[in-house]
């Protein structure tokens, strides 16, 4: 794609405001257009890459990110049947149980969810799979989101989801939210949608031992 494709103001749309402040100082100090020296800067910040990939990536990213704040306006604007799910009292009988936990090893570096569902009946399901590479947090989030895909397979009715994790638990309540994790808290409030009644408590991490154990099987020198 050829420079001359871009106008200035689609370039200071994509430009980072670091960048905008290069161009202005090297605009003044070589003495070339403000578009020109925003070319220059670009293609360095672009590396390897074009400057038409650079500007397709930051276009996508900011598509994305616009996308999630029209997620969280659409979640501040109709929250009641959302924020019905959540309840902080004891779970009714005869619902499905589950708890989650996620770590990382080092963190950020290798991540690993843990996680169990349990049916009325008392049948237990156990959830323990290496998940790439990221933070504790991402491995929290991906470890429910894991019990709740469980729990809708199964199509369970009610459940109640126990963590230890109190940025994970918050940001799935919170009406905004880390912007780092909205996809992830986005995946699941869907899930959490779908089910239709689900009950998220916080739980110290001595009480969410098994799940936890889980999370760190993968970690062990003879995990498969």
């Amino acid at each position: 794609m050829r420079v001359s494709m871009f106008d200035f103001e689609e370039l200071l749309s994509i430009a980072y405001k670091k960048e905008r402040a290069q161009s202005r100082r090297l605009s003044k100090g070589a003495s070339i257009s403000a578009r020109d020296a925003l070319v220059r800067t670009l293609e360095k910040a672009a590396g390897g890459q074009s400057l038409g990939e650079l500007v397709h990536a930051r276009r996508l990213a900011n598509a994305r990110a616009l996308e999630a704040a029209k997620a969280r306006e659409a979640w501040r604007a109709n929250p009641p049947r959302l924020r019905a799910h959540f309840h902080d009292h004891h779970h009714e009988q005869g619902a499905w149980l589950a708890w989650f936990d996620g770590s990382a090893m080092p963190n950020p570096g290798r991540i690993a969810i843990g996680g169990l569902l349990r049916s009325p009946r008392g049948e237990t399901l156990e959830i323990s799979a290496a998940a790439g590479h990221g933070d504790s947090s991402k491995a929290e989030y991906l470890a429910l989101i894991s019990v709740l895909e469980a729990a809708l397979d199964r199509r369970a009715e009610k459940l109640v989801v126990y963590g230890d994790s109190r940025v994970v638990i918050d940001d799935v309540k919170s009406l905004a939210g880390a912007a780092v994790l909205a996809p992830h808290a986005a995946l699941a409030r869907r899930l959490i949608g779908e089910l239709g009644d689900v009950h998220l408590h916080w739980i110290p991490r001595v009480r969410n031992s098994n799940a936890d154990a889980l999370s760190r099987r993968p970690f062990l020198p003879d995990a498969p």
